[in-house]
């Protein structure tokens, strides 16, 4: 067996162990009177231990898979991703141990699950960096953002149990309305991996041949049926689908295609769980935070963004621009993905700017968090995969 094929298996049972994991917490939230009867719980106890070798294993995959490449497994979204899940259950870890609440587990590693689906369903093979990522600031750039992406993610995990407590899901309003929406992404995520997995057991592809940004010919192959076609777009597929419309170089037509096929199946799945419970489904997740402290997850989620955001800073912009400089003889070019860094960025010290100044606690330090990550979780998606750009290898 060889060193993929390990880190391939490794992955696997840390997934596996994370979803057993999730189940003891649920038991311990379902067991305990409150947050501070943790520490008599043994369904607490035994989730936080093998959350530990789901990690561990975690681990051992991204090690076998950088000894496997050669090079840092961040290089493209599969391996970006699979990271990213790994840091935020670090990060739930670190967290949990300061102060011992098991809903933040039954949350954090539900979201973890969902990062690590959604990167099953990109190309997994090991492919040789391109002359722009060879480079040790690449690994401090990438692995530093991820693990302050991380770290900030766990302040929207802490913000939406509060959320999930304290907002009232039998009456009408703002509050209802915007959590549930929080609810719709999630289930547009499960969307994306259920189109993407029904599609690749069929076996579905269509090849194009197109001309790039830099009017270069390029060849595509969709895995899903495609909607929009890449600029000046040439059939390679007999009897493959012809797109509804011909989209300029500077978006991404396949990955748009993939991004409107699972928002259209996810909102069908959403449509049908509304009709099958015949309430919000927020309300469905709203028992297993009843019995959170509001003051400790208001004060999770403004530590984890007291110690995310240098890190993120770090990260996303010096280590960034001192790669950018290395790469392209520059420290700034206004990408697409160096915009949304910055919009991250300015969000957050905006989110501490009001915490301190405003008094922005509670309630709306929460909404902030949750918003944070949805501009995370944009950057991570849309801006890497839709937006043509000098990122858009990953």
């Amino acid at each position: 067996m060889g060193l993929a094929n390990i880190s391939a298996t490794l992955l696997e049972i840390s997934f596996v162990a994370y979803l057993i994991a999730t189940a003891f917490f649920g038991g311990a939230v379902k067991g305990a009177k409150s947050e501070s009867s943790y520490k008599n719980n043994r369904w607490g106890q035994i989730g936080i231990v093998i959350t530990i070798i789901g990690f561990i294993t975690h681990i051992g995959y991204f090690i076998t898979r950088w000894i496997a490449s050669g090079h840092a497994p961040v290089s493209n979204m599969f391996e970006f991703t699979t990271a990213f899940g790994m840091m935020l259950v670090g990060a739930f870890i670190l967290i949990f141990f300061l102060y011992r609440t098991p809903s933040l587990g039954l949350f954090a590693l539900p979201i973890a699950l969902l990062i690590i689906a959604y990167a099953s369903m990109f190309p997994k093979e090991v492919t040789p960096l391109i002359p722009a990522l060879q480079s040790h600031w690449l690994t401090i750039h990438v692995i530093t953002a991820a693990l302050g992406e991380s770290i900030l993610a766990i302040s929207a995990v802490a913000g939406l149990i509060y959320l999930m407590k304290n907002v009232d899901m039998t009456k009408k309003s703002k509050q209802r309305f915007w959590l549930e929406a929080v609810m719709f992404v999630i289930v547009i995520v499960i969307g994306f991996v259920l189109s993407a997995s029904t599609f690749k057991l069929m076996g579905y592809e269509a090849d194009f041949s197109y001309i790039d940004k830099n009017e270069q010919p390029a060849k595509i192959t969709y895995n899903y049926p495609p909607l929009f076609g890449m600029n000046e777009y040439e059939a390679l597929t007999p009897d493959a689908m012809t797109p509804w419309a011909e989209l300029p170089p500077v978006i991404n037509a396949k990955t748009l295609t993939t991004f409107v096929w699972s928002f259209a199946i996810g909102t069908v799945l959403y449509i049908l769980l509304r009709l099958i419970l015949r309430k919000p489904i927020a309300m469905l997740f709203q028992p297993f935070a009843r019995k959170a402290n509001l003051q400790l997850m208001d004060e999770i989620g403004y530590r984890s963004v007291l110690i995310g955001f240098p890190v993120f800073t770090l990260g996303a912009l010096i280590f960034a621009m001192i790669w950018a400089h290395e790469a392209w003889a520059r420290f700034w070019g206004w990408d697409p993905k160096e915009v949304w860094a910055l919009i991250t960025w300015l969000f957050y010290a905006a989110f501490l700017h009001l915490r301190l100044s405003r008094g922005w606690e509670g309630e709306k330090s929460a909404w902030l968090a949750v918003i944070g990550f949805i501009i995370i979780m944009f950057n991570l998606i849309a801006v890497n995969l839709i937006i043509a750009g000098l990122h858009s290898y990953a």
